[in-house]
């Protein structure tokens, strides 16, 4: 089992009901071919570097997941099918960037957890 990253970019005339389904599509396409999520980040609607099919905005998401190699070619598959996603990138995290990816999770829930202790 390898550690995978994917980001890609949905286009930003999606309601936030469409752009979750759109998501949880591609969720739902790695969990069914064996592979497991380990972390989910929507970072929401953000300026491009450069237009895309003359969208200046996209939706973008983030998502961690263990699986085997075979698993990338058919997320890759599901997002070339799907007119919504305007650019996609799928890497294999060698161990570092795998302990790497691990310390930031953590980072970003210790920080979430003080966040809501300051606000009680």
């Amino acid at each position: 089992m390898n550690h995978y990253e994917t980001v890609f970019i949905l286009t930003p005339v999606l309601s936030d009901q469409q752009m979750k389904e759109a998501v949880e599509k591609f969720e739902k396409v790695l969990t069914d071919n064996g592979a497991s999520i380990v972390n989910e980040e929507i970072w929401g609607l953000r300026k491009l570097a450069y237009p895309i099919q003359k969208k200046s905005t996209g939706f973008y998401s983030f998502l961690e997941f263990d699986g085997d190699p075979t698993i990338v070619k058919k997320i890759e598959t599901a997002f070339r099918r799907d007119e919504r996603v305007l650019r996609f990138l799928v890497f294999r995290n060698d161990k570092y960037a795998a302990e790497y990816a691990e310390k930031r999770r953590n980072r970003k829930s210790t920080t979430t957890v003080n966040e809501e202790v300051k606000e009680n």
